[in-house]
């Protein structure tokens, strides 16, 4: 008698890196952008930025992309796990 399947989503290798590497820039983006506005230290991709000349807004980039991997992440969550409730 085959096993039956439990209808528990399961995350990828691929979708926990979206989700992995969309929380790092995220973090790292608007982390160093605050740090560098409140407190005028760099550290991370904000240190690495400036020390390749790249514009203050650079980090923020950074952010912005981690905040679009988070949603892309999200997205792809959602749709799979909506598509397994219906019959």
């Amino acid at each position: 008698m085959p096993k039956q399947q439990l209808n528990t989503p399961r995350t990828t290798s691929g979708q926990g890196l979206l989700w992995l590497f969309g929380a790092i820039l995220a973090i790292q983006g608007f982390g160093s952008a605050i740090t560098e506005a409140g407190w005028n230290t760099s550290f991370g991709v904000a240190g690495l930025l400036r020390a390749a000349d790249a514009p203050e807004w650079g980090t923020l980039l950074v952010g912005c992309a981690g905040a679009a991997l988070l949603a892309t992440a999200a997205r792809r969550h959602f749709t799979k796990s909506r598509g397994r409730r219906r019959p």
